[in-house]
């Protein structure tokens, strides 16, 4: 927790961050696999190469679990004593 920061900055600072690498990594994983489904069409049973549902579905899942995994520390950063953390340094 920084000195000054009020606990709102600090949790939209680190979900931010989280979020835009998360949501880098989710696009760049969607284009790859696009890119790719007419290899692996032959492994794939009941979906088409390209369902945009499926897509979409495994997006926001991916999108979701970086959400939670990001907003847990953040809160409890969020809640650190400034003058607790300087003491322990």
């Amino acid at each position: 927790m920084a000195l000054g920061a009020h606990s709102g900055d600090v949790l939209r600072l680190v979900l931010r961050r989280g979020l835009g690498l998360a949501l880098a990594g989710v696009a760049l994983g969607l284009i790859s696999a696009l890119a790719l489904t007419r290899m692996m069409e032959g492994l794939l049973f009941g979906v088409e190469a390209g369902d945009p549902l499926t897509f979409g579905v495994l997006a926001l899942l991916m999108l979701s679990v970086a959400l939670v995994s990001c907003w847990i520390p953040a809160r409890r950063g969020a809640r650190v004593d400034p003058l607790v953390a300087l003491r322990t340094e």
